[in-house]
């Protein structure tokens, strides 16, 4: 999540791709989307892609010490990161690896540049191929860069698994009834919109099994007769600091931050269950609750407790606050079960009935 300070706007797309059809199986880390890259001496960003590939770009304006910045999301994982230096008004170019399973190439320009995000536009002019042009931008100086073939056809890029919220309803029978209308929950689903989180095996993405089980666990709640606020519903950005001051602002007894887990692919044993607090005793209480609750709906992942974290949601918000990671995107035991439909409607089961548990002991 990018910091309150950041003035990030995203870039309109001229053209939305359609997305490469759903193979049933994949390798466990795909190539990236980016085939070859090129920046004019005329300041025109080209890209050439996968077939099918979907593309976000930013904008971050720059300050006294250092100039704005452009950079590009693509699928996939770059093979190898690398900074390239830029001339005229590009300070550096940098293609890196935001996170498992993503590439983004990064324009850096040098302090003092004027750019207007409102005339950036990444144009989709074929089924994979992208312009950029810096307008207004004052070329002097600027010598041609690149990488890659742009003259080549591009094969079809298939994005791997894609997560789509749960319509069925949930069935809330079971769970411990707490007095109606008497408590209200906000449910933070981690990430969201150009911000995936992490991104695992098969391109399992984290934003979009959290959104999922959270939009669960909320129809749970509210069957309960629990008020419930959402930091977001569906797949937009959503910076941390108003998740914090939503929270806030309502009054809420408890808030739930749920997220999903990630480390290198090179360590799919990597799994487990952990939940944060920062430091309130109730919050520690409702950790624990939800904790076991979803260890009991995940056999063989491993117990990684009930500890102390530092998250910006959990140490701003005022009332009991936790986040839970529910498994690792990336882990061998854990990403498969995170991928399934049935998997997760019994995590949000486990988590409402954390939840309900702790606010069934307040008095």
């Amino acid at each position: 999540m990018v910091s309150a300070q950041s003035r990030r706007l995203a870039l309109l797309a001229a053209v939305c791709l359609q997305l490469g059809a759903l193979l049933s199986a994949l390798p466990a880390r795909a190539a990236s989307a980016l085939a070859a890259w090129a920046l004019t001496s005329e300041g025109v960003l080209q890209l050439r892609t996968a077939t099918g590939a979907r593309l976000e770009a930013f904008f971050e304006a720059g300050d006294r010490q250092r100039g704005p910045r452009v950079w590009i999301d693509f699928p996939g994982e770059l093979s190898r990161p690398r900074k390239l230096r830029g001339s005229g008004p590009v300070r550096q170019i940098r293609l890196g690896k935001p996170n498992p399973g993503a590439t983004r190439l990064v324009l850096e320009f040098q302090p003092g540049t004027e750019l207007d995000p409102g005339r950036l536009k990444l144009v989709g002019t074929a089924k994979d191929r992208w312009t950029m042009t810096f307008e207004g931008l004052a070329t002097r100086g600027l010598r041609p860069i690149g990488e890659g073939d742009l003259t080549r056809s591009s094969g079809q890029w298939s994005p791997g698994i894609r997560i789509q919220p749960t319509k069925t309803p949930v069935d809330p029978s079971g769970l411990p009834n707490v007095p109606r209308g008497r408590y209200r929950v906000v449910i933070d689903p981690g990430h969201g919109g150009p911000d995936p989180g992490a991104v695992g095996i098969r391109g399992l993405r984290e934003t979009d099994v959290v959104l999922d089980v959270s939009l669960q666990v909320a129809q749970l709640l509210e069957a309960k007769g629990v008020q419930v606020v959402m930091t977001r519903t569906a797949e937009v950005d959503v910076d941390l600091p108003p998740r914090v001051a939503l929270a806030n602002r309502v009054g809420a007894s408890a808030f739930v931050s749920i997220h999903a887990n990630a480390i290198s692919m090179s360590r799919p044993e990597v799994n487990g269950i952990e939940t944060f607090y920062f430091s309130d005793p109730r919050s520690a209480r409702l950790a624990a609750h939800v904790q076991q609750q979803v260890l009991n709906v995940s056999p063989g992942s491993p117990n990684r407790g009930v500890r102390r974290g530092r998250f910006f949601v959990i140490r701003r918000t005022t009332m009991p606050s936790i986040l839970v990671e529910t498994g690792f995107v990336t882990g061998r035991l854990d990403s498969p079960r995170l991928a399934n439909q049935g998997h997760r409607r019994r995590l949000s089961l486990a988590i409402a009935t954390g939840i309900l548990e702790y606010l069934r002991g307040l008095r």
